[in-house]
């Protein structure tokens, strides 16, 4: 006789990824390394491809912050710039003359004192070529950027800048978080409307939600302007002279020698200096950073830690720098780096660069996702019923079809008060 099986112990459930946000230096180091290797080439399908893994990258780990809305302007934004650049060589004309003419525009005669400057004139394929690999790199160097941007939180980048530099960064990002604070209480208001039954489109439309937005937005900066005093920001605590002028001194060479050594080594025709130059700069800069810290007297409630994640996507950037920067140093690197345009020639694909630059694809994987709307401020959380928005569906307790309650110091609040 047999004994009875016994049925199989179930697998246990997956642990899900825990969400939280990645420190944003890592995204700012990660995006940079990727701007240092756009620099590095002018190869088209290199700079689609730095362009392709910085757009997936921002679609895994994009969170619904203000901010993360952003990514779309800077695309536009490179758009623009590359159309400006052949705009400049077709009226303009180009270094590269060649030989491939397309069309002949009428030239504008120019005084004397403007002598080498043209107006007009052939427009060749290869002047057209080159303006295009030129306005692309630009155009790759600002997807990186807005990849940082729509990545990284600017508040949480505040509070992880050192004490020196705390001032000059709540500037910069009270000036970056602007535009996206806008466009959410424009994009908020609209839909209140919308809700209501009014037009939010056309002259009278825009003139209607001009109102509210203009006075949220003043009382958002009454109320940012309390809460700094209220935090005792501008305070500092007393320093002797000679540290001042020490702190001012190491910040001033820092800054000189990270500039150098930055130009050293994004120059194609630079010599070995540029690495020292840098790592020297770095250092001074560190040393006036420590000693300016002294005078700020605040403290950090619950710093970000700077965990495994994050020295893979910061790694991840950086090692695509560097593998750039080493491809280039190959013989016969100029030629795959930088595809000749007089004669034209098919651009390829390099191997080691390319795989460099798909190193940086490694974020996707390896940060962890980002929180949800329910941790975000209020302005990134879309109404009830607006088009587009998932947050029909995500609001807790909303019912369907009635919006969510707004808060006094909506604008949305706002434009029901002023009508």
């Amino acid at each position: 006789m047999t004994a009875p099986r016994t049925p199989a112990a179930a697998p246990p459930p997956p642990v899900p990824r825990a969400r939280r946000h990645l420190h944003p230096a890592a995204w700012w180091l990660w995006a940079l390394g990727l701007g240092a290797a756009a620099t590095r080439t002018g190869n088209p399908l290199l700079l689609a491809l730095l362009a392709a893994v910085a757009g997936y990258v921002v679609a895994a780990r994009r969170s619904q912050a203000p901010w993360a809305r952003s990514y779309g302007a800077f695309l536009r934004l490179a758009l623009v710039v590359l159309a400006i650049r052949l705009l400049f060589a077709v009226l303009l004309g180009s270094p590269i003359g060649g030989s491939t003419v397309l069309f002949t525009l009428p030239r504008v005669p120019l005084p004397e004192w403007a002598q080498g400057v043209r107006l007009g004139g052939r427009v060749t394929a290869e002047a057209l070529l080159f303006a295009l690999y030129d306005g692309l790199r630009l155009a790759v160097l600002l997807v990186c950027v807005g990849a940082a941007n729509a990545l990284a939180s600017p508040y949480r980048l505040l509070r992880a800048l050192p004490g020196a530099l705390y001032e000059a960064g709540v500037a910069v990002v009270v000036a970056m978080t602007f535009a996206p604070n806008l466009l959410a209480d424009v994009r908020r208001v609209r839909a209140a409307r919308r809700l209501r039954g009014r037009p939010d489109r056309g002259v009278r439309g825009l003139a209607q939600v001009a109102l509210p937005v203009l006075e949220g937005a003043l009382e958002r900066s009454v109320a940012t302007a309390a809460a700094m005093d209220t935090r005792g920001f501008g305070r500092a605590r007393p320093v002797r002279p000679a540290v001042r002028r020490a702190t001012a001194a190491c910040t001033l060479v820092g800054l000189l020698g990270v500039a150098a050594g930055s130009y050293g080594l994004l120059a194609t025709t630079s010599g070995p200096l540029g690495l020292p130059l840098l790592l020297a700069g770095l250092g001074c800069a560190l040393v006036g950073l420590r000693l300016g810290g002294r005078r700020s007297a605040r403290t950090r409630y619950r710093p970000d830690r700077w965990l495994l994640p994050e020295w893979l996507v910061a790694g991840s950037g950086l090692a695509a720098a560097a593998l750039m920067t080493a491809a280039s140093l190959l013989p016969g690197a100029e030629t795959a780096l930088h595809p000749t345009v007089a004669p034209p020639t098919a651009p390829v694909l390099p191997l080691l660069p390319a795989a460099g630059v798909l190193l940086g694809l490694l974020p996707a994987v390896a940060a962890p996702p980002p929180p949800t709307w329910r941790g975000a401020p209020a302005a990134a959380r879309p109404l009830p019923g607006e088009r587009g928005g998932r947050g029909e569906r995500a609001v807790p307790g909303a019912r369907r079809g009635r919006p969510e309650r707004n808060s006094p110091g909506d604008p949305a609040t706002k434009e029901t008060e002023t009508r």
